[in-house]
């Protein structure tokens, strides 16, 4: 086991970590912008470097000051966490080559699924199924183009190779919109995401939004921790989350879950990864890979009682996954909503002092998150402020649970999304359960303020 590990992030999931490592008994080195010296993980930590001003640009995503912080430290490894350069495979490469671990995948693999045309060649390869659409990059010819599309079937939707977070997306509903999309889309993905490659699938109408945890070791382990409903979105942004998914036949999730396995075994993956679907009429679509631990991984660990950062650290040390697939079980139901800072209807940001925080409390109630009575959200970066996660033996004992926790939450001084929250758990057709990708932006159209 390391020694000692340094955290490439911020926010709730650079606590996260801290927390991990206490438990497993290695040191933590908190890196932190201007904005986040007073940021509770830095308070707690043993050791703690600022490496930059605010701006993320010049601090989160500062490849060489975070390198030179691990230096100075004598830190052995380097957590990504989420966002920020979890996902960058030029980070990953550096971090190795500076002679530290990097708590991830390999380079290799976060490259081969970050694009996610060579993605979706590595999943048909796997066995693992795919929203039909062109078979690689699209061409410029628009004949071709045309030719496409009309094999695939209207509606179509033009996605960027290089794109994610929702970004870089455009559905086409006719051939006369067709080739004046992909040249808008590829101007954009270029400009984004410094690849202007897009590819072409068709269109869902409406879909939900299901992943496939898993976990792989460097001896090719691999196993999956069941499923993950993440349908409850907003511009493809993820509001709540739940597991098991409400409604989907067990046999199914085993049989997505098996070849999501087959393919971490085939490309060699290593650690925490997350298999995206679009899930409709019985049928699982991939969509893209997460190379890194996600955000919504709390509903897992609720329900598994596998604790994946930690396990994320143990196998980037060299050690064997402690579990088999035999062992995986499923146990009641987890709701996670996110806790951000804005306006709970127009989304508006509202950064600002927090004068009151009264976290939840009672069983099976877990709060991740960084803030405290006077803390001090700052404007320059995503608006989660938290993260609250509860368990129940049912999917109707959580709802209640989780109605009760939005309850006894208190977040004065800034405005946040929980009373949006608070008319989801009594919705009736969320409370039914299976609602689909849109439902949350139809939802916010009939209830506008």
């Amino acid at each position: 086991m390391f020694k000692k590990i340094l955290i490439a992030n911020r926010g709730e999931i650079a606590l996260r970590i801290q927390r991990a490592c206490r438990e497993l008994g290695v040191k933590a080195v908190m890196v932190y912008s201007e904005a986040d010296r007073d940021a509770k993980y830095v308070r707690l930590a043993e050791e703690a470097v600022c490496i930059g001003p605010a701006a993320s640009s010049l601090s989160y995503l500062n490849m060489p000051a975070i390198i030179s912080a691990a230096e100075v430290t004598d830190a052995e490894a380097i957590h990504p966490g989420y966002g920020f350069l979890s996902e960058n495979a030029d980070f990953a490469e550096r971090v190795e080559k500076s002679g530290f671990q990097f708590i991830g995948p390999t380079p290799e693999s976060i490259r081969l699924m970050g694009d996610k045309v060579s993605a979706k060649q590595a999943m048909i390869r796997a066995g693992v199924p795919c929203v039909p659409g062109s078979e690689g990059e699209l061409p410029d010819d628009a004949v071709q183009i045309r030719r496409i599309a009309k094999t695939v079937g209207y509606p179509v939707i033009i996605k960027a190779a290089g794109g994610g977070g929702g970004r870089g997306m455009r559905v086409v509903h006719t051939e006369a919109a067709l080739v004046n999309a992909v040249t808008m889309t590829k101007a954009e993905a270029g400009a984004a995401f410094g690849n202007p490659s897009v590819y072409m699938e068709k269109f869902l109408q409406n879909p939900r939004h299901i992943e496939i945890q898993v976990l792989a070791d460097t001896f090719k382990n691999a196993v999956y921790l069941g499923e993950r409903d993440c349908s409850m979105q907003r511009r493809h942004q993820k509001i709540l989350e739940e597991a098991p998914a409400p409604g989907i036949n067990r046999k199914l999730i085993e049989r997505i879950g098996e070849r999501c396995v087959t393919a971490c075994k085939k490309m060699g993956y290593r650690g925490a990864g997350t298999f995206e679907f679009l899930y409709e009429a019985g049928e699982f679509y991939f969509i893209e890979m997460n190379t890194r631990v996600q955000v919504e991984h709390p509903v897992t660990e609720l329900v598994t009682g596998i604790d994946i950062v930690k396990t994320q650290i143990m196998v980037a040390a060299g050690e064997k996954l402690p579990f088999t697939q035999r062992q995986i079980t499923i146990h009641g139901h987890a709701i996670e909503c996110r806790i951000n800072a804005e306006d709970p209807y127009n989304f508006t940001p509202s950064p600002g002092r927090i004068t009151t925080w009264h976290a939840p409390g009672g069983p099976g109630v877990r709060v991740d998150s960084h803030i405290y009575t006077n803390y001090f959200v700052p404007p320059n970066y995503d608006s989660m402020i938290g993260k609250l996660i509860v368990h129940g033996d049912t999917r109707e004992q959580a709802l209640a649970r989780m109605r009760t926790a939005l309850l006894e939450t208190a977040v004065e001084g800034i405005k946040t999304n929980i009373p949006l929250h608070r008319e989801l758990m009594v919705d009736a057709k969320f409370m039914a359960g299976g609602t689909n990708i849109h439902y949350l932006e139809h939802w916010l159209e009939q209830h506008k303020r």
